[in-house]
């Protein structure tokens, strides 16, 4: 599933958002540029608990 994280804007941003997806048993990839997240092997509401967790809003992409 994509999400939109309007608040990513560095690498810092892409690095703990990665993090937090990991931490919650996933896998995410992060595309700066258009401020989304592809997260695989987790469920939607704990791929964005986890993000929201980390300090980001985020919405279905």
């Amino acid at each position: 599933m994509t999400f939109t994280v309007p608040d990513m804007t560095c690498g810092h941003c892409k690095a703990a958002v990665e993090a937090a997806i990991a931490e919650a048993g996933g896998h995410a990839t992060v595309d700066l540029a258009a401020k989304t997240v592809t997260v695989e092997g987790l469920e939607q509401t704990r791929a964005a608990n986890a993000i929201r967790a980390a300090g980001y809003e985020v919405s279905p992409a």
